[in-house]
């Protein structure tokens, strides 16, 4: 009984850091959320505009339940929120376990921070801005003058929204795959030589974060067969464990 108090007591002070730096996001998320809520209307229509040259045929949204939208608008703002508060949970995280590390790996804790945001930043955009419009365009080729489409406006939304986070979280894999080189897990031969089974994952993992579309999954599937190879040449580079200095 008494080791199990002297380890609590032990942890105390890192429970209280944690603590505060959960507060820290927790705070960051609403503040960050909170202002998108205040544009979310301006932000709802400008996810719109791909939908709308997509197809001739619409020039608006429905909802087909009283508090859809009102939802719709929340769920949209905490999206906005989580992705403004990236960098700054990284940051959060990192000052946690930065009193562990040794300097050379807290100045590489901050290259990881910014590696991590800049890729998912990319792909966000590369979703938006690339993927989306003809994902958009080609389901909306179906359109007619005898077929009228009427997306309702949470679902799309909610589409939207999947599609830049699919795209975000997948564009994270060489930071991944250095990371765990960087750990001493693996290394790049082991990449290498489970090429093959990797790629048959990726298919499969875009097949199901796109929801089986065939088309969103090739544009999924080919850039990270790219980021892949570029994470395999990253953990043969920066993979490397570095030596634990002697005392």
């Amino acid at each position: 009984m008494s080791l199990i108090v002297r380890s609590l007591e032990q942890f105390r002070p890192h429970h209280q850091e944690l603590r505060q730096r959960l507060i820290r996001v927790f705070l960051a998320l609403l503040v960050s959320s909170g202002i998108a809520y205040v544009f979310s209307e301006e932000i709802a229509r400008f996810f719109m505009i791909p939908l709308f040259k997509a197809s001739p045929y619409l020039d608006t949204l429905v909802y087909t339940s009283l508090p859809e939208a009102l939802l719709s608008y929340l769920k949209l703002s905490l999206l906005i929120g989580i992705v403004v508060s990236f960098p700054y949970i990284l940051y959060q995280l990192w000052m946690f376990i930065a009193p562990g590390l040794r300097s050379n790996e807290k100045k590489f804790a901050v290259t990881v921070v910014f590696w991590a945001t800049l890729l998912f930043g990319t792909g966000a955009f590369f979703a938006l801005f690339g993927v989306l419009p003809r994902m958009l365009l080609y389901f909306m080729s179906y359109a007619s003058e005898s077929l009228e489409p009427l997306p309702k406006f949470g679902k799309y939304l909610t589409f939207v929204a999947r599609t830049v986070l699919a795209f975000g979280l997948s564009f994270e894999i060489p930071f991944l795959m250095v990371m765990a080189g960087k750990a001493g897990f693996v290394k790049a031969k082991y990449f290498r030589n489970k090429r093959l089974y990797f790629y048959a994952a990726i298919v499969f993992m875009a097949f199901l974060l796109t929801a089986g579309d065939f088309m969103a999954t090739a544009l999924l599937a080919v850039p990270l067969f790219f980021l892949y190879e570029t994470g395999i040449f990253l953990t043969a580079l920066f993979g490397k464990v570095s030596p634990a200095p002697k005392d």
